[in-house]
């Protein structure tokens, strides 16, 4: 039994002549809120999809709650990586029931209460192509915490949204994580990771350095 929620062993991965990830190693530990800064292109994005599962390393390999990701994607993950994909002509609920389908973990109720946790309304019928880019990143957050997973991962999870939605997520993520979610964020504001991350890590060309 290991503290590790995440163990990145020596991960690397190459795009022509670019290394997104060069030799990178870094244990999350579980139970805690983990943030990694780095300017756009420094390597966040990858080793997110990396530990997903929905990329490749070209060498080293990536443990996700004891399981090695390349044998075996993880189950239990919610995530949040670049613009969420979500059908245009249906509701906000009617996407997440469509989404929830798949594994068949929670309720309608479930799902409401969900959504209702980021802010919108469950029983709304508007049509997700009519919402705001505020609204469209409340319901990716929802989808990704809706089935309860022990880890989150959420690139830039602020994106789009206004101050007091800002403040409204930074809440519901400390309440997430009191409840035992483990979570990894990157985020270009300082505030954010000032305001949520006991440990910080930053990346610069492929290269993870823990500062603290």
């Amino acid at each position: 039994m290991t503290d590790h929620m995440v163990e990145v062993k020596m991960a690397t991965k190459k795009f022509k002549e670019t290394t997104a990830l060069n030799q990178v190693s870094v244990n999350f530990e579980k139970g805690k809120v983990h943030g990694i800064i780095g300017r756009n292109g420094s390597g966040k994005t990858v080793l997110f999809k990396a530990i997903c599962g929905f990329m490749k390393l070209d060498s080293g390999e990536i443990v996700v709650d004891e399981k090695k990701v390349k044998t075996h994607a993880p189950q239990d993950i919610g995530l949040i990586i670049e613009e969420p994909g979500f059908i245009g002509s249906l509701s906000g609920f009617k996407n997440l029931k469509l989404l929830a389908s798949i594994k068949k973990k929670i309720s309608d109720d479930e799902i409401r209460h969900t959504i209702q946790l980021v802010g919108l309304d469950p029983n709304s019928k508007k049509h997700v192509s009519k919402y705001s880019l505020g609204m469209r990143h409340r319901l990716g957050i929802a989808q990704a915490i809706m089935e309860k997973p022990k880890l989150l991962i959420l690139d830039e999870p602020m994106n789009g949204l206004d101050k007091n939605g800002v403040l409204e997520m930074r809440e519901l993520f400390k309440k997430l994580n009191k409840e035992g979610i483990t979570i990894i964020l990157s985020s270009h504001y300082a505030e954010d990771i000032e305001a949520l991350c006991e440990t910080v890590c930053e990346m610069d060309n492929g290269r993870l350095v823990k500062i603290s």
